[in-house]
């Protein structure tokens, strides 16, 4: 094989795998990983709570994780990814009531929400998605367990997990026992002591409930994913991924809970990524490896009660791989600031690479996206010879993965890739190439096997896996589009407030052969693209 076709997957060295460095916030220390059972490994990421759509700080972890992923199966990992969906809840009972429709149609509609942003933003590498209600005898028999081993009571009804027969308590969030509350009300008068929290709580009389031992009642949150990740991936498991705001309580009370249950650590590593905020107040600095406390994150982060909304307006704006784009230029751990304008440099920074990858296109005849890159970082392990553009893609390479193995940091990578787009341009400027080149010279031959190397590399983000669509990043195209289907759906409103329901379910039909789908709503009608 010639040095110009090089990248396309000699191997070189052994196929020992790479030293990744993974945060771990329990030691507080950057640890190399060592998964439990190589090369398998086991990652859990808390999911979303299924009472409203989506809104972009549900986003986050996913992004994070869904490249933590696929860098780690590039690294020659045998990966399993559990996303649990929350759909027995304080606030699903809530909404379940305000609309007058059951909490089981409410948790289907938002989570096909979640999921559909999730397959805008090329977020498809979670195994499981297990849900609470179809868990509860393993939730039950959990309970059980601790209750047998003295780390649980059981009060009318409600039991309680007893946080002062864990020693271990308060570690991970670096707490001290006397720093804790748990659940008030009503129940603070049950309980121990006032960090206890509960496992099971009395639903006597309400409609959504379930049996158990101790009556009529239903999980406490943090149960859940103490019981879900234990059914997929065992007693203790690789990686437990999370926003840093569920440090405290949510993952010290599932620690507490599984450790004590199974006599053996929970989790290994424990990664808490940064939290969106809508501003740059409260920003942490520069240095990653500064941590929130609960109450920095809480207080500026991305919510629901603070306004932000579902997500199918922003994408069908800045489209998914945007968006994608631009939750992996800052380090998983720092806080990313929200807003028009990051967005927008986003998109600008996307379109420089669009527009190379157009004129690589001309200069090849090849299509970036037809490339087929080695699909493990052993397979695209290299001797690029004296060919000088592939000595240079040999280095950015080398910096590339060395930004990724220290932490996964994926903005770090992001700038490295900036540097292929200088290189490549200027290689093109310098060998005089154009649509009328030669597609079988050396230099055509070498640029080739220089932008699959980027291929290879930009698939372990998860960008430019797929064609962008003609108007992709055009605001312009997309508010025109928004503007004419609102339109329709005002007509569509009048024609059924004068009960021509024929002109209405016309103009939905007509719309849905479009693909455009029409979301009729208690608040309002919506709409999406349909596939």
């Amino acid at each position: 094989m010639s040095t110009a076709t090089a990248s396309t997957g000699v191997k070189g060295a052994s196929e020992t795998k790479p030293p990744i460095k993974i945060y771990n916030t329990l030691s507080k220390t950057k640890e190399i990983f060592q998964p439990i059972n190589p090369p398998k490994v086991g990652i859990y990421l808390c999911g979303p709570t299924v009472y409203a759509e989506s809104h972009i700080g549900h986003m986050v972890g996913p992004v994070i994780f869904d490249t933590v992923k696929r860098y780690l199966r590039y690294s020659g990992y045998d990966v399993t990814w559990v996303v649990n969906i929350t759909d027995v809840d304080d606030k699903l009972i809530a909404k379940s009531r305000e609309r007058g429709i059951p909490m089981s149609q409410i948790a289907v509609e938002m989570t096909a929400d979640y999921l559909s942003n999730l397959r805008e933003l090329g977020v498809n590498q979670i195994d499981y998605l297990p849900r609470a209600t179809d868990h509860m005898p393993q939730i039950i028999s959990f309970i059980e367990a601790l209750i047998a081993k003295g780390h649980a009571y059981e009060v009318d009804g409600d039991v309680f997990f007893d946080v002062m027969k864990d020693p271990n308590y308060g570690q991970l969030s670096n707490r001290s026992v006397d720093a804790q509350q748990g659940e008030g009300g009503e129940a603070a008068a049950k309980k121990k002591s006032s960090g206890d929290f509960a496992l099971w709580k009395n639903a006597k009389g309400q409609s959504i409930a379930w049996d158990s031992p101790w009556g009529k009642g239903r999980p406490g949150w943090h149960i859940e994913c103490s019981a879900m990740s234990h059914e997929i991936l065992g007693d203790t498991f690789d990686i437990h991924g999370g926003g840093l705001d569920l440090m405290f309580p949510h993952h010290e009370n599932e620690r507490a809970q599984s450790g004590c249950c199974h006599d053996a650590p929970m989790v290994k590593y424990w990664m808490h990524n940064g939290l969106m905020r809508a501003g740059e107040k409260g920003k942490v600095g520069g240095k990653s490896d500064r941590e929130e406390t609960n109450e920095e994150a809480a207080a500026g982060k991305i919510s629901r009660s603070k306004g932000a909304g579902g997500l199918s307006d922003l994408i069908r704006r800045h489209t998914g791989e945007r968006i994608r784009f631009f939750l992996l230029r800052t380090h998983y751990r720092s806080t990313i600031v929200y807003g028009e304008e990051g967005l927008q440099e986003a998109g600008t920074s996307l379109e420089a690479f669009y527009r190379f990858f157009d004129r690589f296109a001309e200069i090849s005849g090849k299509s970036i996206y037809d490339l087929q890159p080695p699909a493990s970082r052993s397979e695209g392990e290299f001797d690029p010879g004296k060919d000088a553009l592939l000595v240079e893609m040999h280095g950015v390479r080398q910096k590339f993965l060395a930004a990724m193995d220290d932490d996964f940091n994926s903005g770090a990578a992001i700038s490295v890739l900036f540097d292929t787009l200088r290189l490549m341009n200027r290689f093109i400027d310098e060998n005089k190439l154009d649509a009328n080149s030669d597609k079988d010279s050396a230099a055509v031959a070498s640029l080739v096997a220089a932008v699959t190397i980027i291929r290879e590399l930009t698939a372990v983000l998860g960008i430019f896996v797929k064609s962008p669509p003609k108007s992709s990043g055009d605001d312009g195209d997309a508010a025109l589009l928004d503007s004419v289907v609102r339109l329709l759906i005002d007509l569509r409103k009048e024609a059924r407030e004068r009960k021509d329901y024929a002109t209405g379910d016309a103009i939905r039909d007509r719309l849905s052969e479009l693909g455009v789908a029409l979301l009729d709503k208690k608040e309002g009608t919506s709409w999406e693209r349909s596939s």
